[in-house]
């Protein structure tokens, strides 16, 4: 998503792309500058998805 941080990390275990998100690696390797939930459900990705 243009404009939005990419080292914001996400730790939503319900979000359908949990393990092939970037916000999710870096939330756990303690690179991201801030971690989150994102509004990923298990239907569906987040708007601020990051291909890892």
């Amino acid at each position: 998503m243009a404009g939005f941080p990419t080292n914001i990390g996400c730790k939503n275990p319900n979000c359908i792309a949990k393990d092939i998100c970037k916000r999710q690696v870096i939330a756990k390797d303690g690179s991201a500058v801030e971690v989150g939930s994102f509004g990923g459900t298990p239907e569906k990705k987040c708007g601020k998805f990051l291909e890892k």
